[in-house]
């Protein structure tokens, strides 16, 4: 009897160490947390496909933290991954910003540091298997910064897709908002109920209506006339809306509208088949414009 109890107990301990083995260990999503050898498996499981999810350093009303963006984009790009699989950068916080370098602990890279990093992060993801790399924004003043890079993808030829998702909270259906639409932009009553989704530990909601976030309409230009100071000329508090409206109930809707469209960019991006193949013909033909067909 004392011998198939020593038996059992083994059986036991060997079946414990296989179930922890890291070949039968659950995958993480987090770039930083994964083992040389499980990043490969994670490649692999992901088919090559890697999110970036992009924030920043600034002000954000008198209520919400200066990484809000970064931790709002890396709340949803975590949870989609989760759904879908696919290797999260870590930390990504090197864009354009320079509208609010009047504010405390704001973090503001010269233009060319942006670009260049940008383009140096994009190629060591894509040596180290990210093939289909997806940029998630989460910042509005990287709209433009954002398409313009992957646009730049053309300039040299590039063994890997770089494609870029912007900001998806909205959707039909959403509760009803308590503040005005035309200014909820920053620090608002969407973007601080998101935050109380992603880390209500570090909301602070009753210091919301401290400072206003009011359109100043300081400057006048006709419409498709456009100026760099136009965001300080609005909002020179750096705070657009009202952030004192904020719910549960709409950052829910919002959090989960923005993960389900994160996931349904996953699986399209692995579906994708002619992206890479339409950029390697484009890159072929850019070398002889004269032999291309008319």
């Amino acid at each position: 009897m004392y011998k198939s109890f020593l038996v059992s107990i083994n059986a036991l301990c060997a079946s414990l160490l296989w179930a922890q083995s890291p070949g039968q260990s659950k995958l993480s999503v987090h770039w930083e947390e994964l083992t040389a050898a499980d990043f490969k498996d994670g490649i692999t499981r992901a088919q090559g496909t890697c999110l970036l999810p992009f924030g920043i350093m600034e002000k954000h009303g008198p209520h919400l933290p200066l990484g809000n963006d970064l931790l709002n984009v890396r709340y949803v790009a975590l949870n989609a991954a989760q759904q879908e699989y696919a290797i999260v950068f870590p930390e990504y916080y090197f864009g354009q910003i320079f509208e609010a370098k009047h504010e405390a602990g704001t973090v503001a890279y010269s233009r060319g540091l942006q670009l260049q990093l940008l383009q140096e992060t994009t190629d060591e993801m894509a040596r180290n298997g990210c093939k289909k790399i997806i940029i998630v924004n989460g910042h509005g003043g990287n709209n433009s910064l954002l398409p313009f890079f992957a646009q730049t993808q053309l300039e040299a030829s590039h063994d890997y897709v770089v494609y870029v998702l912007g900001i998806t909270r909205s959707a039909p259906g959403e509760p009803k908002h308590k503040s005005n639409p035309a200014t909820d932009m920053h620090a608002g009553e969407s973007e601080t109920s998101m935050s109380m989704i992603a880390r209500p530990d570090l909301v602070h909601l009753d210091r919301a209506p401290q400072e206003s976030g009011a359109d100043q309409a300081r400057l006048k230009l006709p419409e498709g006339l456009y100026t760099g100071i136009w965001w300080y000329a609005r909002f020179p508090n750096h705070y657009a809306g009202e952030g004192a409206a904020a719910t549960r109930e709409l950052g829910e809707f919002e959090a989960k509208t923005w993960i389900n469209g994160i996931v349904q960019a996953i699986r399209a991006v692995k579906a994708d088949q002619e992206s890479l193949r339409l950029q390697n013909e484009f890159y072929e033909r850019s070398k002889h414009p004269l032999e291309t067909p008319p």
